[in-house]
């Protein structure tokens, strides 16, 4: 069975990942393999040319066939911001309530009256060097009023999913998995693996 390295160690994604890959004949590997390879610069404007160097470079590392994805938040109203700098917003250590606080003060700053934004996730598979797959999915909704929910990781709190009248914090993880970017991205993957 061949090795996929899922190039992450952010164990809410690698739950998401494992669900959605489940099945598919491959071997899943997480950086936590490979502790001796240092995380790259993320260097890129966008989520595509972000998970595409990660890819790059992990399979460069590691010698296997390699996935990585580059995702986040964005908010119509603050020019698509935190986008690709969801992860590091407020600074590296800043925790996820901090995060918030910090968006609800710019959402605040800038008056909006539309709280439309979308979660993105883009994703790309490398294999000897090439990057052989690569794929996008969004999911949309809006900037809730205020944090709620229990479940989920980083931004789902804030993140109302209107069909479902929650936050994706609030969705069981099984109805978070039927319509998440992330979801959407490795089901292509998985369908692009089975050929």
């Amino acid at each position: 069975m061949p090795v996929l390295v899922v190039a992450t160690t952010n164990r809410g994604k690698l739950k998401e990942i494992g669900a959605v890959l489940a099945g598919v004949p491959v071997e899943l590997r997480t950086l936590a393999d490979f502790p001796a390879v240092a995380a790259p610069e993320e260097t890129g404007r966008s989520f595509a040319e972000n998970a595409r160097l990660k890819a790059l470079y992990y399979a460069s590392h590691t010698r296997e066939l390699t996935v990585a994805e580059d995702s986040g938040l964005e908010i119509d109203a603050l020019d698509g911001a935190p986008g690709v700098e969801s992860a590091r917003f407020g600074g590296e250590q800043s925790s996820y309530p901090e995060k918030f606080a910090l968006l609800y003060d710019a959402l605040r700053a800038r008056k909006a009256s539309s709280m439309t934004a979308r979660f993105v996730c883009a994703l790309a598979l490398v294999r000897n060097g090439d990057v052989i797959f690569e794929t996008r999915g969004t999911v949309e909704g809006d900037i809730a009023p205020e944090p709620r929910g229990g479940g989920g990781f980083g931004y789902d709190p804030i993140f109302f999913y209107p069909p479902f009248g929650c936050t994706l914090a609030e969705a069981t993880g099984e109805q978070k998995g039927s319509v998440s970017h992330r979801g959407k991205a490795f089901r292509s993957l998985a369908g692009f693996l089975r050929q």
